[in-house]
């Protein structure tokens, strides 16, 4: 008979805070995280869309994460930051209240997310991520916006 293989998969992860709670992306999906920057505002865009930033020569769109998920900002001002993602082939910028750390997590350490979880919309979850007494949840960048709303994104770009 053959012994079963279990085999362990680590996720390497971007963690930040929105409001009170701790989030986590793949970094894989990171470009790079940015001190705020100026940001031109679009009129009539999206409600969490904050506008467009020039990265490098590269025009960007930024959304609020906190508008998007419906979160109070929780954090002190000089500590946000953009973290530049990569979704579905586009660049992005997400603002959050702070970048906490790049670490590891284990899929023996994560969860699916609970039924019973409120507030944002579960289909932006991978899980929930534990490390020892602290909960993160993990977001699917990908799902993050939909196909009509990264269209809108890119037209705001001209």
């Amino acid at each position: 008979m053959e012994q079963a293989e279990t085999t362990t998969k680590e996720l390497q992860l971007v963690t930040f805070r929105l409001g009170k709670e701790e989030y986590g992306v793949n970094i894989e999906q990171v470009r790079e995280i940015i001190r705020i920057v100026d940001i031109i505002h679009v009129p009539k865009a999206p409600e969490f869309v904050e506008g467009l930033i020039n990265l490098r020569g590269t025009v960007v769109s930024v959304i609020d994460l906190r508008k998007r998920f419906a979160i109070s900002p929780g954090g002190e001002k000089e500590n946000e930051r953009i973290i530049v993602v990569e979704v579905q082939d586009r660049t992005i910028g997400v603002i959050v209240d702070s970048v906490l750390e790049v670490l590891r997590l284990s899929s023996s350490n994560m969860d699916d997310v609970p039924p019973t979880v409120s507030g944002i919309d579960t289909k932006f979850l991978l899980g929930v991520g534990k490390i020892d007494e602290r909960l993160m949840m993990l977001l699917d960048l990908d799902k993050l916006l939909s196909t009509d709303e990264l269209k809108t994104l890119e037209q705001l770009k001209g």
